[in-house]
């Protein structure tokens, strides 16, 4: 007798446990989050992304791109976290 006893009583503890819960959920006003005007996950406006953007329209085209070359070095220092290189002087300026 005891262990039916001992089963009893955890059933009813856990129909109580299930219908407490269940209230509250109902009971639960759920207030939609603020809108925001900007979506979290985009940046600010950046140049560099707005010439990746058109090089990449611009397909095979843009392997012969200075801009995009240049962009593309820039994106790559970017990701591997490195200084850009300072611009070189031509040499044949003094000439």
């Amino acid at each position: 007798m005891e262990g039916k006893t001992l089963a009893r009583i955890g059933a009813i503890v856990f129909v109580a446990f299930a219908i407490t819960a269940t209230v509250i959920e109902m009971t639960r006003k759920d207030e939609p989050a603020p809108a925001r005007a900007v979506p979290v996950l985009q940046s600010p406006a950046d140049p560099l992304r707005a010439t990746l953007r058109r090089c990449q329209r611009l397909g095979e085209a843009a392997t012969g791109n200075a801009d995009c070359l240049a962009a593309w070095a820039e994106s790559r220092d970017r990701f591997l976290g490195r200084t850009p290189a300072p611009a070189a002087s031509n040499s044949n300026e003094g000439r």
